[in-house]
């Protein structure tokens, strides 16, 4: 790669991929960043959108939608990255999901492809809790999932961000394979109790079945898509296979990933949880 690499950050708006863009941007690096809603645009589900954000670039962070569990995200990650290869594009980086084995089939396609690739594999993000997924019902003071008693490390996506720039920068993580997590396993009973504490406000999480869940979701207006990837998500992943911290993001960054707890206190002092507020 040369001196001065190009880089394509594709999820623009989304959590990791926003969040790459702008630290490769302070870096001073030259970055495209696209979504489906940025000029040039970038859907894959539409490959004629492809070769314009390929054009001119030396490396591409990748994050797949819906999710890589899904039939058939092996072979268009195999396409894309022989598109890439034939625009001069070398270097990929592809976030994937820790424990997710239907996922594996794509990230293979990406190693098999002739790119110098790096996979980052990561658990559940602190920032389902504070600015999608999951808000709504913090702000509301109850917190109702079919996750059981299973601890789960979750990690930081600015976390996984500054990993992802290190591997684009660094040619000792190519064909590295890395599964990114938090310093702890909490469950989320623990995670409701810790937002409790932070925001001085009752937090309570309450267990339901997985179709008490999806029908809420259903009621909420959730599309389907996204329905069925996180039934998946607390059918399948969240079974304690992922439930053992990991050391990849010190082996990549050389210090300690964040904890949910510090990253609760400063979400805190923003206000996004203020439930007495939204009373």
């Amino acid at each position: 790669m040369s001196t001065n690499p190009r880089f394509l950050v594709l999820g623009a708006t989304a959590k990791t991929g926003r969040r790459v863009a702008e630290k490769l941007i302070s870096l001073g690096h030259d970055v495209r960043a696209v979504s489906r809603s940025t000029t040039p645009a970038f859907d894959w589900t539409d490959r004629k959108t492809w070769d314009d954000v390929l054009r001119d670039r030396d490396a591409v962070y990748v994050t797949f939608q819906p999710d890589l569990a899904v039939p058939g995200s092996d072979e268009i990650i195999a396409s894309f990255a022989k598109l890439a290869l034939m625009h001069g594009v070398k270097r990929i980086v592809m976030l994937s999901g820790r424990g997710e084995e239907a996922a594996h089939q794509a990230e293979h396609a990406l190693h098999l492809s002739g790119a110098d690739a790096t996979v980052l594999r990561a658990n559940w993000f602190f920032q389902n809790f504070n600015e999608d997924l999951f808000l709504p019902y913090i702000q509301q003071g109850t917190l109702a999932l079919p996750a059981g008693n299973t601890p789960e490390p979750f990690v930081d996506a600015d976390d996984i961000a500054e990993c992802a720039v290190a591997c684009l920068l660094d040619d000792r993580h190519i064909g590295k394979t890395y599964e990114l997590s938090g310093p702890n396993a909490v469950t989320f009973a623990e995670v409701t109790k810790i937002i409790s504490d932070v925001t001085n406000h009752p937090v309570n999480f309450v267990p339901i079945t997985l179709d008490e869940l999806d029908h809420g979701l259903a009621a909420d207006g959730m599309p389907d898509e996204v329905r069925g990837l996180i039934r998946y998500l607390f059918s399948e992943v969240l079974d304690g296979r992922n439930s053992q911290p990991t050391n990849d993001v010190h082996e990549i960054l050389g210090r300690q990933p964040n904890s949910l707890r510090c990253f609760a206190e400063e979400v805190a002092r923003t206000g996004v949880w203020d439930i007495a507020k939204r009373a």
